[in-house]
């Protein structure tokens, strides 16, 4: 059986080529609208973040997005990346526990 190739994209935060499943993409949009993509497929320039809370602290506290997409973005932006990563990060856990 042939082998599939797993998408790789680059963390924004530390540099890392890690598997798109385990990046969040952060958009934004031809109005300068700045969101969080789950789904990966809306239209706009992406900048991924890993599903890690130290990497949304760092985001924060580096205001990397700002500086990706060089405009002012809402510190509420950030709490709510933080909000994601930490939901998703948790159901990881727990269902790596039930796996086990």
């Amino acid at each position: 059986m042939k082998t599939r190739k797993i998408p790789l994209r680059k963390d924004i935060i530390s540099g890392e080529m890690l598997k798109k499943q385990d990046l969040v993409r952060v958009v934004k949009n031809k109005e300068g609208e700045v969101f969080l993509d789950p789904s990966g497929k809306q239209n706009g320039r992406g900048a991924y973040v890993a599903l890690d809370r130290n990497a949304a602290k760092k985001a924060k506290e580096d205001r990397v997005f700002e500086k990706a997409f060089s405009q002012a973005i809402d510190p509420a932006f950030y709490d709510e990346l933080y909000d994601y990563v930490d939901h998703q990060q948790a159901r990881q856990e727990l269902f790596a526990n039930e796996q086990s």
